[in-house]
């Protein structure tokens, strides 16, 4: 028997390959199915189940063209409804996979067809459980996500995963090893640790939803406290999970089309985004205008979701030579599935066909400490509120990235403002969005809030300060 776990850090998701006497399974694919057939060929052995923890809001998974490609079965927990064809597993079903035995566990809560499945080596012994999204590692699935799928409210849904998880998860041995479909960095939980995989046990001692004494009402509370605003693709990619999409090879054959400049310039004409994915120094130095910069080596596709409201918006890539299949893959993974080409030759060609750059006004962290001992300075922290309320520089607004959108109105003409982030990615995005949107008057500070802790004397504080642009 062999469990691996597939990390894909981007998303923050685990995927996993389990096999055993010729016989294997794929738990929570994402789309792509290459990297499955691969492993799967290497090993000799043939993929009988493509097991779903439940219906994913956070990226598109790939069970259909999966199934496909290996003939097996696509199986989803109680309750699920799609486009295409499934084992719809009971409670307490038993799937047999070489010499060992997979367990359905109902568990509903993050969504009621959620599911948690435990894995029975040669011997019957339990040893493993793959919780998807009702258990993480420090955290629990968040049970807002689903309320708009059905009548039941986020207190109905928190009540499940608290009956969920004390009635099915926490009687097993503390030796289990619980396998979630997140770590740290999604957005489908609030708390979950670095850490992809831990003992059922050291859950029972250090997860907060896990205290033995905690009643369902105090549970109820704490899950559902501080949850912010999930991202408007979320259950866009829920819809995308139910039905019968395109397949990837279709949407890289499309995506990876070459692009001239003028070819270029007629798709942006005709309502393209003009996406650059590019390292954030090389668009500050140098970048076509109106273009907007989320990089591939950042958040990509988190910020992607976040960012651009319109899932089948025309997006034509400025990529770094060689990573064109790459932008179009990890576009996809979370339903944007409209990449229509790239610019052959990059930026380069748009220099050398006459084109006009524009680039981003910066300040290095001493030039910024010179010039606060001058004059007063509208600095803003668009980190998240959580960072900014922890530590920040001294009389610097915070103004989200997430929250950009509503916020354009805010910024005075006649105000120059000083932006960083914490090291310099996500404060380009935001400038970048500013300058698609004709406001100019900003510089970027070098190297974000940990430049400027480690090269300056600025004062910082955890006061939080009111929100105010002008």
């Amino acid at each position: 028997m062999k469990v691996e776990q597939i990390y894909t850090g981007c998303l923050a998701e685990a995927a996993y390959y389990i096999h055993s006497e010729g016989e294997a399974v794929i738990i929570d694919p994402l789309r792509e199915t290459a990297p499955y057939m691969e492993r799967a060929n290497q090993d000799g052995v043939k993929i009988k189940y493509i097991f779903l923890t439940h219906f994913h809001a956070d990226f598109v998974s790939g069970q259909v063209d999966l199934a496909k490609a290996s003939g097996a079965t696509i199986v989803f927990g109680p309750t699920a409804k799609a486009d295409y064809a499934f084992h719809e597993a009971q409670d307490g079903e038993r799937f047999e996979v070489g010499n060992i035995t997979f367990e359905w566990i109902h568990t509903p809560g993050h969504t009621l067809e959620s599911s948690t499945i435990l894995l029975k080596d040669e011997e019957s012994k339990d040893q493993c459980i793959f919780t998807g999204d009702t258990l993480f590692i420090g955290d629990v699935g968040r049970p807002d996500l689903a309320v708009k799928q059905g009548a039941l409210t986020e207190k109905d849904l928190a009540s499940l995963l608290y009956d969920s998880l004390r009635e099915r998860i926490m009687p097993l041995e503390d030796s289990i090893i619980v396998y979630p479909a997140h770590g740290a960095g999604s957005a489908c939980g609030k708390k979950m640790s670095k850490e992809t995989f831990d003992t059922l046990g050291n859950q029972k001692q250090t997860n907060y939803a896990l205290r033995a004494d905690m009643s369902k009402e105090e549970f109820i509370k704490e899950v559902l406290d501080g949850l912010t605003q999930p991202p408007q693709y979320f259950p866009l990619n829920v819809m995308m999970n139910k039905a019968v999409n395109s397949t990837i090879d279709e949407i890289i054959n499309r995506g990876t089309k070459e692009l001239s400049v003028e070819m270029m310039k007629q798709e942006v004409n005709n309502g393209a985004l003009l996406l650059d994915v590019r390292h954030q120094n090389e668009f500050v130095k140098a970048h076509i205008p109106g273009s907007i910069f989320i990089g591939l080596d950042g958040g990509f596709a988190p910020w992607v979701g976040a960012l651009i409201p319109d899932i089948n918006q025309a997006i034509v890539l400025i990529v770094e030579a060689g990573r064109e299949e790459e932008a179009v893959t990890r576009l996809s993974r979370i339903g944007y599935d409209n990449s229509v080409g790239y610019l052959t030759g990059g930026l380069q060609s748009w220099i050398d066909a006459g084109e006009e750059v524009d680039h981003i006004k910066t300040i290095s962290p001493e030039e910024l400490e010179a010039k606060l001992a001058k004059e007063k300075l509208a600095i803003i922290d668009v980190r998240k509120s959580s960072e900014f309320e922890a530590e920040h520089v001294e009389g610097a607004n915070n103004d989200p990235l997430d929250d950009i959108n509503q916020h354009m109105s805010e910024f005075a003409p006649d105000t120059t403002y000083f932006i960083h982030c914490a090291g310099g990615y996500r404060s380009v995005i935001f400038e970048s969005i500013l300058k698609s949107r004709g406001i100019h008057n900003f510089v970027d500070i070098l190297g974000g809030f940990g430049s400027i802790k480690a090269k300056t004397e600025l004062p910082v504080t955890a006061f939080v300060c009111p929100s105010t642009l002008k």
